[in-house]
């Protein structure tokens, strides 16, 4: 899939960057597509997403990058990007998918050299911070057993709101999950 690079432009002015304390969440770009495989293509990124397929198929990337930057699309991209602290151009991706009433669902993933370095709670909590679509309220949902984006959300302020399920594309299965909110100001 070719992308369009004026879309490309367009997201990248409208979508402001927001800073962590090792990293940046910017809007993705057409360069993140290598390291955005690499990482997505690990299958124990893919068992931890509901969307990811195992293996990642020739062009879902290239795919992913297209449909984050379609301005129709009301999903908002991150990619954690380390370069300016020596760290990887890519370390993950956050992604906030709005729901009604001011509330959104916030999703992530983090590369595998970077579990347990404080990544994605360092993101979350400057996604929260910056609340860039100004939400009353953040839901996520973890699978039940992914402890450590458990801890990521609870650390982050979210609290515990009940169990639920839902498909997971790499397991070709319905994961057992928990549903976590947090109460913006």
């Amino acid at each position: 899939m070719k992308l369009d690079h004026t879309i490309v432009r367009d997201i990248a002015v409208t979508q402001v960057p927001i800073k962590a304390d090792r990293f940046t969440l910017r809007a993705p770009k057409t360069s993140d597509v290598g390291l955005l495989s690499l990482y997505a293509g690990d299958k124990r990124v893919a068992m931890a997403s509901r969307s990811l397929p195992h293996p990642l198929p020739p062009g879902a990337t290239e795919a992913f990058i297209a449909r984050s930057l379609d301005p129709k699309v009301e999903l908002h991209t991150y990619i954690l990007d380390g370069e300016t602290a020596g760290l990887s151009e890519v370390l993950g991706v956050m992604q906030l998918k709005p729901l009604e009433r001011g509330q959104s669902e916030v999703s992530f993933w983090v590369a595998p050299s970077f579990w347990g370095t404080g990544i994605a709670s360092s993101a979350l909590n400057a996604l929260v911070a910056a609340n860039p679509l100004g939400d009353k309220t953040m839901f996520a949902e973890i699978f039940q057993d992914n402890q450590a984006s458990a801890r990521v959300v609870t650390n982050a302020g979210f609290e515990y709101l009940g169990d639920a399920e839902t498909f997971s594309v790499a397991r070709g299965a319905r994961v057992p999950t928990w549903t976590y909110v947090r109460k913006l100001d």
